[in-house]
């Protein structure tokens, strides 16, 4: 990430830490992605909420899913599961 102002105001738009009210969406890890992956979500909400229901999950169900990011970043099973060990993860 970079720490330039925004053009909006020159307002600093970094911000420090995990980003857990950021939109997100859960995924089939292989689901083929390309111009129509936004219609493949199974669901939506903040990434606070989807990694507490991937991390709910049984082990060999959890590594069928992942979570995409706004951003485009995609998290997979040990990324979701290193977030919902944080000291942080608000919804323990």
């Amino acid at each position: 990430m970079t720490d330039h102002p925004s053009t909006y105001s020159a307002d600093d738009t970094f911000r420090e830490g995990v980003q857990w009210d950021d939109r997100a969406s859960l995924h089939i890890a292989h689901d083929g992605q390309g111009i129509f992956d936004s219609m493949k979500g199974l669901r939506r909400g903040s990434l606070a909420e989807l990694v507490a229901q991937v991390a709910s999950m049984p082990e060999e169900e959890r590594r069928k899913y992942v979570i995409q990011k706004a951003g485009d970043h995609k998290l997979g099973n040990a990324e979701i599961m290193a977030l919902a060990s944080r000291d942080d993860f608000p919804l323990k």
